[in-house]
């Protein structure tokens, strides 16, 4: 999630956000840097103490040009056309072609349908449709929006999956707790900064023997299930200080999380089953938060037990060591963790269809800037990896990890369009599919291709005002008043890391690919070793 230069308490901060900064230029770094050989991740801290209140109003957008349109489309008859839409959205049509085959239809990227799941577990399915760049992002306006309880869209999972609490991600900046809680989180990502480098490059040395390994011995490798391992281990050496392998949670922990994450979004997944039991069952009725009660202790037991000096600071904050380790339990397995098991093979899928020209480049790229960094994988170094940084957006641009947002209007307000403006409604739930937006036509040439150097050079960098994945641009950052991710800047981060262990230790690598209910299930077919 976030990181870098030293940090006091909190209280002692006069600003609210801390990342680790994939922006600064290495000439900066290397100015404001002491005389090491290992350079220091660099914290950006922005932490107004002042409630989103006091922030100054802004002023009124000009009328539109555009004509105004009614929004198309409908909901249905109740009951009937949520499941009928439910239908079309998992089975009939599938999730692509059901946004495709209404874009059509109303001549419109902006429409009115019903988002699953529908009853029985959401009874508040109608949404208003934003799939293109222009309208998108007004799901992240705080002004004339809300986020309270829909991190997860028209329903909300049992609180009993997380201690009793609605964690951070469900709730709105308007809400008290919304501010301790993101601080939290903001100092979880910057308390053991030194330690996120070297322990990934342990990790990650670790997935890629393993990989060797079972190429050796079966001719190709998972990479999905190596990376499960070496994610939650890195999580858990790099922020908490401590091995699983030698706790009580063992090498369960990556399985756990997988079971806990399906009880909460088991209605918006496709798992292959035979529809009468996917859609008869898990797309109806709510698993009982009891059956994964024993499991879910474990986690939040090894937590608890190596997470005292940020739970300390909890207090310091105001927030129970209860609630905060149930917090810390969120965003590490389902937000962080849950990152790097969709973000990282979906990364790979590009990166390996791309082909061995890209994969010569990169390797020459990151091997060259890491020599001249003296051997050291630093920041400053990555910052001298520009087609690397590159490829990392487009990867983020071209499949985001968290395909969907949602937000519900707090006042009437007026949504642009690249052709019409449209009238919102107070109470009104808008829902956003990114993978539309991100690949609008009207923003990026060749939308819908994979390339590497997009955001190259000044151009390249205006477009990242247009990468969305953390509920917010690129070039912005979270603060306690909005609902960017928390740890942007530490996605980037481990995302680089992860082109920077692969490209200094192979040439290229050949791979396939198969679908799996969350991104892809990549398998690893040949690694050819560095040659130069």
């Amino acid at each position: 999630m976030a990181a870098s230069s030293s940090l006091s308490p909190l209280s002692s901060l006069s600003t609210s956000n801390l990342q680790f900064s994939s922006k600064i230029s290495a000439s900066k770094l290397a100015a404001s840097a002491k005389p090491s050989k290992q350079q220091k991740l660099v914290i950006i801290a922005t932490i107004s103490e002042r409630p989103s209140t006091a922030q100054p109003a802004a002023a009124p957008p000009p009328p539109s040009k555009l004509p105004t349109r009614k929004i198309p489309g409908d909901y249905g008859l109740p009951l009937i056309g949520p499941w009928k839409d439910r239908q079309d959205y998992f089975y009939n049509q599938g999730r692509d072609e059901f946004f495709k085959s209404r874009i059509q239809k109303y001549q419109s990227t902006v429409f009115r349908t019903n988002m699953p799941p529908g009853p029985f577990i959401s009874f508040r399915p109608n949404v208003i449709v934003l799939l293109d760049g222009k309208s998108f992002p007004a799901l992240f306006d705080i002004e004339n929006v809300e986020k309270k309880d829909l991190f997860t869209g028209t329903y909300m999972p049992s609180t009993d999956l997380t201690g009793g609490y609605r964690i951070l991600s469900y709730l709105d900046p308007s809400e008290p707790n919304h501010a301790k809680l993101k601080k939290l989180m903001f100092f979880m990502l910057s308390y053991r900064r030194d330690h996120v480098i070297p322990e990934f490059h342990n990790s990650y040395v670790q997935l890629f023997e393993g990989l060797e390994n079972e190429l050796a011995a079966k001719g190709k490798a998972s990479f999905g299930a190596a990376n499960d391992l070496a994610a939650f281990d890195f999580l858990a050496r790099s922020f908490y200080g401590a091995s699983p392998k030698d706790t009580a949670l063992g090498s369960d922990g990556p399985s756990i999380v997988s079971k806990w994450v399906l009880f909460q979004l088991h209605p918006l997944l496709r798992l292959g089953l035979p529809r009468l039991i996917e859609d008869g069952i898990l797309h109806t009725f709510r698993l009982p938060p009891f059956l994964i009660k024993k499991d879910y202790q474990r986690l939040y037991d090894f937590f608890y037990e190596n997470s005292s000096p940020i739970l300390d600071q909890a207090e310091v904050l105001g927030v129970s060591r209860d609630e905060a380790c149930h917090n810390l339990v969120f965003a590490t397995c389902f937000n962080t963790f849950g990152g790097m098991k969709i973000a990282f093979p979906n990364m790979l899928k590009w990166i390996g269809r791309a082909g061995v020209t890209l994969h010569t480049e990169l390797a020459k790229e990151i091997r060259s800037a890491v020599e001249s960094s003296g051997g050291k994988v630093t920041m400053a170094a990555m910052e001298n990896m520009p087609l690397m940084k590159s490829v990392v957006y487009e990867s983020l641009r071209i499949e985001p990890p968290v395909p969907s947002q949602f937000a519900k209007a707090k006042r009437d307000f007026v949504i642009e369009s690249h052709d019409a403006a449209f009238q919102i409604k107070e109470g009104e739930m808008l829902y956003g599919f990114q993978p539309f937006a991100s690949k609008d036509s009207k923003i990026f040439d060749r939308a819908e291709e994979f390339v590497p150097a997009r955001f190259l050079g000044e151009e390249g960098e205006k477009l990242l005002s247009h990468v969305l994945w953390s509920n917010g641009p690129e070039n912005q950052s979270p603060t306690i008043h909005n609902k960017q991710c928390a740890g942007k800047d530490f996605v980037v981060l481990v995302s680089r890391l992860l082109l920077v262990e692969l490209f200094r230790r192979y040439d290229s690598f050949d791979i396939e690919v198969a679908q799996s209910p969350l991104g892809a299930a990549v398998t690893v077919t040949s690694l050819k070793r560095s040659s130069f």
